[in-house]
């Protein structure tokens, strides 16, 4: 999740730098057709990522010779510190990227440009993007930035260690009560010291994207109110979905947080888990990897079956300068011949239906798993919330349920507790 969030900030930074300055100004015509102008596209991501979008980049300015475009790419943590510092010193890179939940913030802070009028005056612009993933970046006097990719998330097995268990591959089919009972066989103490190194399953529990949200919404509970002012994960579906994860923790079946650090980030890739939910960001990753693997639907509740579903999208900066010209680059960026390259690195999901759903991406030379299974998603997902104080409200949900997932504290009376400072931070926002 971590790093999904790190390319979508990425990419969202690209397009607030770009487009930022024109606030609600019709778009001119010809952007690239008067004075030279240079725009800042700012993203998180990795060097290979970094290498597309300078491509891109050069690709655009060869047909539109006016405009220079200057990429930035770094890792999650330090592309938000340079964001929050430009943004302060009044020097906002003309695009940037966003991660969906945090858009709410950004447009509050009056710092993102209304894309509609620019939009408006595209005719069909939208028609060939996935509709849930536009969702996110509408707001109700119009879109505030649009998705470069989508994830949802599914869970990857180690195929090597379900063999050498005898155990069955997961199914389109299978239940939680599957998936606990599977994960407590692919427990073990590998080298018989009276320690457990293979855990069946593993998952970041601090936010709600890789695992906790699909249970919730299995179990038949919600997370949050529509209208974003009551926290939803105390009422009595919802807890019968968190104890069930406390149940999974309690067999032994999962490494707590504190047992997982030892092993670091990602405990599929260092083979200590043989289930791990995440998204199509990973599979970069995972091409080292010496064992074999494949990706399955997320387990059925008693509700039916459920994933999340989130984007990484592209904002204009209010405060740029060259908005037409971020506006172009923008266009350039969300073709399909751009999304096509994008797709070739394997990491997201295309945003546009027709380059998802052709060999671009379903054929891509990055892992052979089955990558359509992450589209077919879309039937059950449900989007991951965003609205104002994601971040702040995501804290207080996180940090307070660890202590129950390392064993420290009962989980009933800890939601009783954090309960009302969530709905706090709702509040306040």
């Amino acid at each position: 999740m971590k790093k999904t969030l790190i390319v979508l900030f990425v990419v969202l930074t690209l397009v607030l730098t770009a487009c930022g300055g024109a606030a609600q100004q019709k778009p001119t015509e010809a952007a690239g057709a008067g004075e030279p102008v240079k725009i800042s596209m700012m993203m998180w991501g990795s060097p290979e990522e970094l290498e597309i979008w300078k491509t891109l980049a050069a690709d655009f300015t060869a047909k539109n010779p006016n405009i220079q475009v200057e990429v930035g790419v770094s890792d999650w943590d330090s592309f938000q510190e340079k964001l929050k510092v430009l943004h302060a010193g009044g020097n906002p890179p003309d695009i940037f990227a966003v991660d969906a939940p945090l858009l709410p913030d950004w447009v509050g802070r009056d710092a993102i440009l209304n894309l509609q009028p620019y939009i408006d005056a595209t005719p069909d612009f939208l028609k060939d993007f996935y509709p849930q993933t536009l969702t996110a970046y509408k707001f109700p006097d119009g879109m505030y930035g649009l998705p470069r990719d989508f994830q949802t998330i599914m869970m990857y097995y180690n195929k090597d260690m379900f063999d050498a268990a005898g155990v069955a591959y997961p199914t389109k089919d299978w239940t939680m009560d599957d998936f606990r009972a599977i994960a407590k066989k692919l427990t073990k103490d590998v080298n018989g010291d009276g320690t457990v190194e293979q855990w069946g399953f593993g998952a970041d529990l601090w936010d709600m994207e890789l695992f906790w949200s699909t249970a919730v919404w299995a179990f038949g509970g919600e997370i949050i109110n529509p209208e974003h002012t009551k926290t939803l994960i105390g009422d009595a579906n919802s807890r019968k979905a968190f104890e069930f994860i406390d149940s999974v923790v309690k067999d032994g079946s999962m490494p707590t947080p504190d047992q997982a650090a030892q092993y670091g980030y990602d405990l599929f890739q260092s083979g200590n888990v043989a289930m791990w939910p995440i998204g199509h960001w990973a599979l970069n990753d995972y091409r080292s990897v010496s064992f074999k693997f494949d990706v399955a639907p997320m387990p059925k509740g008693p509700a039916g079956q459920a994933t999340s579903v989130n984007s990484a999208g592209f904002v204009v900066s209010k405060k740029s300068k060259n908005p037409d010209a971020a506006w172009e680059f923008l266009k350039f960026a969300l073709s399909t011949d751009g999304q096509s390259r994008l797709a070739a690195l394997g990491l997201a999901i295309p945003a546009l239906k027709p380059v998802a759903e052709s060999p671009a991406y379903l054929e891509q030379k990055t892992v052979a798993i089955d990558h359509k299974a992450f589209l077919d998603a879309l039937a059950y997902a449900h989007p991951k919330p965003s609205f104002k104080g994601y971040e702040e409200w995501a804290t207080v949900i996180g940090d307070g349920l660890t202590p129950v997932w390392n064993g420290q504290e009962e989980l009933n009376a800890t939601l009783d507790q954090i309960l009302p400072a969530a709905d706090e931070v709702l509040a306040k926002n």
